[in-house]
């Protein structure tokens, strides 16, 4: 699925080819799973004659910011994607496979005044595209916690966040209502950085533990943004190359043998020997 570095990308590569144009035609996919709170023929219309004055992100979410409301929030589900003049903007190396595009998979896709032509895309049909009045004072995004990137806690607030929970660490850190755009792979990581055994309820952290998770998770989102999500480019000591498809043989860069257990309903892959 992809979590905030993708979705990071995404924005950017949106707000580098459209931001300050107009929406000359729009079209959406028959699709009432992916348009499931309005008509995907009148989510369309409502956006043709727009224009897109700025692109934003909170968490998982991205949106449309208009010259006027409704405007439109995309979420990319496991597998979805925009492709801006046919080009992939965003390596999904988490699906296992960068998107497609056959027409098939094509849920959206906005023409504007500048010749841009941007889809898109989510062959699994778990993404979701809805209009909202003002997106940051309506749910979902006004359901979401605090921003790794865009409005990091200071180290007080993730110590009360993560002290008030007596679930696993590795739940709590996957709850967008306490970090959004945190999500599998991004939890492991820090996790493995940290030294910390997943399993751990978070409000056992003591606070040396706590300064070190604030720390790493930062650092590790700050990393896969600024390389724009291209997990090529990620550091070969992370956990992240070596993480998938739950191998009985998988051993990390150095050769510790990386174990996977399913704590909250997802898979988690971790090193006993680093984590405690």
């Amino acid at each position: 699925m992809p979590e905030l570095p993708e979705v990071e990308a995404a924005r950017r590569a949106i707000e580098r080819a459209v931001n300050g144009c107009v929406i000359t035609a729009a079209r959406a996919a028959p699709d009432r799973l992916v348009f499931d709170e309005s008509a995907p023929s009148a989510l369309a219309r409502a956006l043709v004659g727009r224009r897109v004055l700025d692109v934003r992100r909170r968490g998982k979410y991205l949106w449309w910011c208009l010259d006027r409301a409704p405007h439109p929030v995309f979420h990319l589900g496991m597998s979805g994607g925009f492709h801006v003049g046919g080009a992939d903007a965003v390596h999904l190396r988490s699906s296992g496979a960068r998107d497609s595009r056959t027409a098939r998979s094509v849920r959206f896709t906005a023409r504007f005044d500048n010749g841009t032509v941007l889809r898109f895309t989510d062959p699994r049909r778990f993404g979701r595209i809805r209009l909202r009045e003002a997106p940051m004072e309506e749910p979902p995004i006004s359901t979401l916690g605090w921003d790794p990137l865009s409005d990091p806690p200071a180290l007080p607030a993730f110590r009360r966040a993560l002290s008030a929970r007596s679930a696993p660490v590795k739940s709590v850190l996957l709850d967008q209502s306490v970090a959004a755009g945190v999500g599998n792979w991004i939890a492991d990581e820090a996790l493995y950085h940290a030294g910390m055994d997943p399993r751990r309820a978070a409000d056992t952290l003591t606070a040396p533990e706590l300064a070190t998770l604030h720390r790493v998770l930062r650092r590790i989102v700050h990393r896969a943004v600024a390389v724009d999500a291209d997990s090529t480019r990620f550091p070969r000591s992370w956990l992240f190359h070596h993480r998938w498809g739950r191998r009985s043989d998988a051993r990390t860069s150095d050769g510790a043998a990386i174990e996977h257990v399913i704590i909250g309903g997802r898979t988690t892959a971790w090193v006993p020997s680093r984590q405690r």
